[in-house]
C-alpha cells in the first residue's frame, strides 16, 4: 500500500532543489508537495519521500512492507534522467526483472519502483506495455520536461488529476488535489449528476476541473499541454476454443492471477464470503501455497447472523458455506460480527466519507465494510477478494437475463432502480429538471456502448448486447467495486488484490460466447467447471447471493430522523439543493414526512451530501 501526489508548473524558474527520501528539508518548491503528499499519510504512514526541481514536484507514501524510500531517480551525467514516484504493484515483476538484466540493466534495490524506472530507460513510453499490475505511477523525464502518469490496464488503482494553465496536479485520491492552494473544492450540475445518477463515467470525478485518468491510459503533460493515450483496452474479437480448452484456459488463469500474490514474505488474507468467486480464490490459493510448500493462508468471513425481534437468528448463512470452504482449504479461518446499528456510527461514517471524498449512497454497506477491512488487517497486510468474479463469468442476474440484458440502459440501472426511489422527493424539481438526471443516463449508455462498437463485429444482435453488457460492466459497473475496495481498505491499512480482474483473463473471457459461458444453464458455468476439483459439492452449486444489505427497520429509521433534523437546520449546505416544500413537510409531520416514496439510497445520499458539503467546504456552482 503506498500513494503518490505531485505537481508540475512550468510559469516559474525556481531554483532546483531535491530530498534525499523519508528526510525532508524545508526547501522552497516542495511546502505544496509535501501538504499533498501529508493529504495521503493513511495510504502510506511508515513514510514519506519528496523530490522537487524547477517545474515539478512528486511525493511518495509507503509501509514499512515496502523498504524502499521513493521518489527513485535514474542518475545521470549532469543530473537524473528520471524520477519515479509509484503506487502499487507488479504481478510481472519477475519476468520484467529478468528482461531487463538481459538488456543490460543491472538492480541495485530489487524493489518493483527501480524495475518500472529502468523499464522507462529501456524502452521509453513503450515501457508501459511491458509492466502488468495494479498501480499508478508518475515518472518526470528532466530532458523531456515531461510528466507521464499511468493507470493500470484495469484501472484498479485510482489516480486524479487536474490540469492548470501551467501545467498539472496529481494524486492517489482526490484529498491530494485539494490539498494544493490552487485548487479549490467545487460543485457544478456535472458533479452533482454524477452524485444523483448511478451512470458511473469513467474519468469523471465529482470535483470541478478534476478527473481521473482512464484506466489503460497514459497523461502526458509537457510546455504544449497535456495529452491522453489509450495504451490497452478491451476489443471485440472471435473465441476460436472449444469448450474443454476454454475450462482448461480459465483455470490456468485463473492460477496464474492468484500465484503472483503469494509471493510476499507473508500469507496473504482471503476475504471469504463462502461465495463462488471468494472460495474459488480462496483455494486456488490454498492449493498454490501448499504446492510450494509455505504455510496455510487465513482466510476471513463476516457472520451476519443477528437475532430478530422473537430472539431468533436473522440474516444469510454465508458465514456457514465460509466455514465449510475454509475447512476443505485447510486455511486459519477467522469470524467477524457486524452489529446493524453500530454501522450509524457518526464516527464511522465520517471516516466512509474521509476515505471516499465524495458522497456514497450505500451507508450500511460501506460502512460494514470499513469495519471488516479493519478486523482483517489485524490477520495480515495483504487481502485477497473475489470482486469482479461476477463482472468477468456472468454472475448477476442482471448481465445474464434476457430480461436486463434487452434493456435499453445500463442493466444493473434498470434491475435496482427501485432502490432508488425518493431522488425526485428530497431534491428540487426544478434542480432536476436543468440536471435532466434521465437523459444524462441515456447519454452515458450511448457513449459507452459506442466505444465497443460490438454490432460491428458480431453479427448476431443478442450475443453483441451480451457483449455489450460485458463491456459495460468491466468498465462501469467495476469502477464502484474497485473504488470501494481501494479506499477503504486503504483507510484501514490493508492492500486488497483483486485475481478476477488481471486483464489476461478479463481479456480472454471478455470473448467467449454467452452460450459458452452458460453452458450449463446456470450463471457462471466457466468457473465452475473450472474450479470443480477444489471446491466442496455445497459451494460449488451454490446460488449466487449479493453481499449483505442491512434488514434493521431501525436502520432507515435513524437515517430519516437525521434527515429531518438537516431539513430543519437554515444552515444546512445542502438546503439549496433539497425541495422548498421539504422543510415544511417534516416542520410538519417529522421523520414521517420522508418515509413515502423514499427510498434508502436517496436517503443516504442526501445526508452524505450534505456531511461532504460541510466537512470539504465544497462551493456550490449550480
Amino acid at each position: 500500500m503506498s500513494a503518490i501526489a505531485g505537481w508540475v508548473d512550468f510559469s516559474h524558474d525556481a531554483p532546483a532543489t531535491s530530498d534525499t527520501p523519508d528526510t525532508p528539508d524545508s526547501a522552497d518548491g516542495q511546502d505544496v508537495v509535501r501538504a499533498m503528499t501529508t493529504a495521503l499519510a493513511g495510504r502510506g504512514p511508515d513514510g514519506e519521500g519528496l523530490w522537487s526541481s524547477a517545474h515539478a514536484a512528486l511525493g511518495h507514501r509507503r509501509t514499512a512492507r515496502d523498504p524502499h524510500p521513493q521518489p527513485l531517480t535514474a542518475p545521470g551525467d549532469t543530473g537524473p534522467l528520471a524520477v519515479l514516484s509509484f503506487a502499487g504493484h507488479l504481478t510481472n515483476a519477475r519476468a520484467l526483472r529478468d528482461r531487463l538484466t538481459a538488456a543490460g540493466h543491472r538492480a541495485v534495490t530489487g524493489g518493483e519502483a527501480e524495475a518500472v524506472l529502468q523499464a522507462y530507460l529501456a524502452w521509453g513510453e513503450d515501457f508501459v506495455t511491458r509492466i502488468e499490475g495494479s498501480y499508478a505511477l508518475a515518472l518526470w523525464d528532466p530532458r523531456r520536461e515531461e510528466l507521464l502518469l499511468v493507470r493500470d490496464r484495469m484501472g484498479v488503482k485510482p489516480l486524479f488529476f487536474a490540469t492548470t494553465p501551467d501545467g498539472v496536479l496529481f494524486g492517489s485520491e482526490p484529498k491530494a488535489v485539494l490539498a494544493h492552494p490552487g485548487f479549490r473544492p467545487v460543485l457544478d450540475a456535472d458533479g452533482l449528476r454524477d452524485i444523483l445518477s448511478v451512470a458511473r463515467v469513467p474519468g469523471h470525478a465529482v470535483f470541478r476541473g478534476l478527473r481521473e485518468v482512464l484506466p489503460g491510459a497514459l497523461l502526458r503533460v509537457g510546455r504544449s499541454g497535456a495529452t491522453e493515450r489509450r495504451y490497452w483496452q478491451l476489443r471485440v474479437a472471435g473465441h476460436p476454443d472449444d469448450l474443454g480448452t476454454t475450462v482448461d484456459t480459465v483455470r490456468a488463469l485463473l492460477e496464474d492471477a492468484v500465484a503472483p500474490h503469494l509471493d510476499g514474505e507473508e500469507p496473504p488474507c482471503s476475504l471469504l464470503s463462502g461465495g463462488l468467486d471468494s472460495s474459488s480464490l480462496t483455494a486456488l490459493a490454498a492449493a498454490l501455497a501448499r504446492r510450494r510448500g509455505s504455510g496455510p493462508i487465513r482466510s476471513l468471513a463476516v457472520n451476519d447472523q443477528e437475532p430478530g425481534a422473537d430472539g431468533a437468528a436473522q440474516g444469510n448463512e454465508d458465514h456457514l458455506y465460509a466455514r465449510l470452504m475454509a475447512e476443505h482449504a485447510g486455511t486459519e479461518h477467522g469470524e467477524i460480527s457486524l452489529a446493524g446499528l453500530d454501522l450509524l456510527d457518526p464516527a464511522l461514517r465520517a471516516s466512509v466519507l474521509a476515505a471516499y471524498d465524495i458522497p456514497i449512497n450505500k451507508g450500511d454497506q460501506y460502512a460494514s465494510l470499513r469495519l471488516l477491512f479493519g478486523e482483517a488487517r489485524g490477520h495480515a497486510a495483504v487481502a485477497l477478494s473475489g470482486e469482479c468474479g461476477d463482472d468477468v463469468f456472468g454472475g448477476y442476474n442482471w448481465n445474464r437475463l434476457p430480461e436486463w440484458i434487452a434493456c435499453s440502459t445500463f442493466p444493473w440501472v434498470a434491475e435496482n432502480r427501485p432502490r432508488f426511489l425518493g431522488t425526485d422527493v428530497l431534491f428540487d424539481a426544478g434542480l432536476l429538471g436543468k440536471l435532466d438526471l434521465a437523459g444524462y443516463e441515456r447519454d452515458c449508455h450511448r457513449d459507452a456502448v459506442a466505444e465497443i462498437a460490438a454490432a460491428d463485429v458480431v453479427a448476431d444482435p443478442v450475443e453483441a448486447r451480451y457483449r455489450e453488457v460485458t463491456y459495460l460492466a468491466h468498465t462501469r459497473h467495476t469502477r464502484v467495486l474497485f473504488d470501494r475496495l481501494d479506499r477503504l481498505g486503504s483507510a484501514a491499512g490493508l492492500d486488497i488484490r483483486v485475481p478476477f480482474a488481471d486483464p489476461r483473463l478479463v481479456e480472454y473471457t471478455f470473448n467467449i460466447p454467452w452460450e459458452m459461458k452458460a453452458f450449463d444453464g446456470r450463471e457462471k458455468s466457466l468457473l465452475r467447471a473450472a474450479m470443480k476439483d477444489l471446491l466442496p459439492e455445497p459451494v460449488a452449486m451454490r446460488v449466487k447471493t449479493p453481499y449483505p444489505n442491512l434488514r434493521d427497520a431501525g436502520y432507515d429509521r435513524v437515517l430519516r430522523e437525521r434527515l429531518a433534523g438537516v431539513a430543519l437546520d437554515p444552515d444546512s449546505p445542502v438546503a439549496p439543493l433539497l425541495a422548498p416544500g421539504l422543510r415544511a413537510a417534516v416542520a410538519r409531520d417529522g421523520a414521517d414526512a420522508l418515509v413515502a416514496g423514499v427510498g434508502r439510497a436517496a436517503l443516504e445520499t442526501a445526508l452524505q451530501t450534505d456531511a461532504w458539503l460541510r466537512a470539504y467546504r465544497v462551493e456550490l456552482a449550480l
